[in-house]
């Protein structure tokens, strides 16, 4: 009777003992109104964020913040504030849990069965659970692949993020310099209308063309009204694609070295291009990761055909007599040998496989289409960049020097002054075609291209592991 009793006391003791091990429920509520101040507060003056931006480039970024921003250093701004990231970064923290899961070994089962009602009797078993055939292995092997699936699609949604801020840039910028030109297209029809009006007054020329001059200048005025709204849009959708408020880009000014100059067409060979994207393609490579995972999930349901066994001591108490054995427990394959799960586990390869070739033939052409896109509008730029030259380097000196020496007014100049800003348009609207198309081919193979980006992301890349203080931001 006394040694039940100690048993019985081991075994509450152990059942206590692991409840003080087990993890409590923490609650995190979300708070609209705390977490809604909390992204008005935003600015790119944020010390955490100086932390970020240095651990990145490697190097101090003094004075702080900077007066000028470019595509860089707002890519990881973006990467610091933007919340489209949240989930991709939640994901990989849930692979992580599965990698933990997929490894833990069964825990072994205790068995308790006192007499009742007579104190003569009693009964304790004591299971071990053994997997066979390599069993864990393969769920482990599964798990980490669907981990670097999961990095792949992180360092994917962090490029997304970088594409839209480039193009977010890139839009506020053209949208600048379009309402520079128009503004100096209104200086220009305000002296054709101021001179064409004295004309009228001394008699030189009818009404109609003092009204002609009017009305273009008043259609100048809509122009600069368009393009105001358009600066002003683009400035929100720049703030927007960092994830900050658009106030908090109010003083600051923003760059791009090379925004003139996107690279010729000869740098970037279709062979080079067809290698980047399926080498380097985010997609591409999360594709394959989720391939060998279910490679392993079919690996994994082929050793299920060997069952596993349960193996354990036993303990029987019996009127003042002890008994002891040992047992094993199994599960005997007669009726299936795991045919349904292994022929789903192969389904499911042969889909994998089938959607990393779809990937990969749509990453091809995908590249080759924005190669053609790339060298079209570098045509089309090239021959805006002719056309203006020859207009400012010939037509327009030239009208300037007869204005100087007397032998053409500056009714003639403000003419061709027009033109050279008509032009000027049309060579910032080929710019804005060529980067947009620079900026694709670039999602093609998902890498800088232009020599003044260095912007660079990986699955590893630091950009996308924050510390604990920054990623409460």
């Amino acid at each position: 009777m006394y040694s039940t009793r100690k048993i019985g006391l081991c075994f509450f003791a152990a059942l206590i003992l692991s409840g003080c091990a087990t993890r409590r429920y923490q609650p995190v509520p979300m708070v609209p109104n705390e977490t809604a101040s909390r992204l008005e507060t935003r600015s790119l003056g944020d010390e955490d964020l100086h932390a970020f931006v240095e651990k990145n480039v490697g190097h101090a970024v003094a004075p702080w913040p900077p007066k000028t921003w470019n595509l860089a250093t707002l890519s990881l701004a973006a990467l610091y504030f933007n919340p489209s990231l949240e989930g991709a970064k939640a994901r990989v923290e849930e692979v992580q849990a599965a990698i933990v899961t997929a490894g833990a070994r069964p825990n072994p089962s205790l068995s308790v069965a006192p007499g009742v009602p007579s104190p003569y009797l009693f009964n304790l078993d004591f299971s071990v659970p053994i997997e066979t055939g390599g069993k864990r292995g393969h769920r482990i092997q599964a798990a980490r692949s669907l981990d670097r699936a999961a990095r792949f699609d992180l360092a994917d949604s962090a490029w997304k993020v970088h594409g839209g801020v480039r193009v977010a840039l890139l839009n506020y910028l053209l949208a600048s310099r379009r309402l520079d030109l128009v503004r100096s297209e209104e200086q220009i029809r305000v002296d054709q209308a101021n001179i064409l009006e004295q004309r009228f007054l001394v008699g030189e020329i009818p009404r109609p063309e003092v009204d002609l001059a009017r009305i273009e200048l008043s259609k100048t005025h809509l122009t600069i009204n368009s393009a105001e709204g358009q600066l002003a849009e683009a400035k929100a959708a720049l703030a927007a694609s960092i994830g900050i408020p658009v106030r908090s880009l109010q003083e600051f000014d923003f760059s791009w070295s090379d925004l003139d100059s996107p690279p010729s067409a000869e740098s970037f060979s279709p062979e080079r291009i067809q290698r980047e994207a399926v080498l380097n393609r985010l997609d591409v490579r999360r594709s394959l990761a989720q391939y060998a995972a279910a490679e392993a999930d079919l690996q994994l349901e082929v050793s299920k055909q060997y069952p596993d066994v349960q193996i354990g001591p036993g303990y029987t108490y019996e009127e003042k007599n002890n008994f002891f054995t040992l047992g094993l427990l199994t599960t005997l394959p007669i009726f299936n040998r795991n045919q349904g799960p292994i022929a789903e586990a192969e389904a499911r390869r042969k889909e994998a496989a089938a959607a990393f070739l779809e990937k990969q033939a749509q990453v091809i052409a995908g590249s080759e289409r924005a190669l053609a896109l790339y060298i079209a509008a570098l045509k089309e730029l090239a021959g805006a960049d002719q056309s203006l030259r020859k207009l400012q380097d010939a037509q327009l000196q030239m009208m300037e020097q007869a204005v100087r020496l007397g032998e053409e007014d500056r009714l003639s100049l403000n003419g061709v002054q027009i033109e050279s800003s008509v032009v000027a348009q049309a060579r910032l609207g080929a710019l804005a075609h060529a980067q947009s198309a620079l900026g694709e081919l670039e999602d093609a193979v998902q890498q800088p291209l232009d020599p003044g980006d260095v912007f660079s992301i990986g699955p590893e890349s630091p950009a996308l592991n924050k510390s604990p203080k920054e990623s409460k931001r």
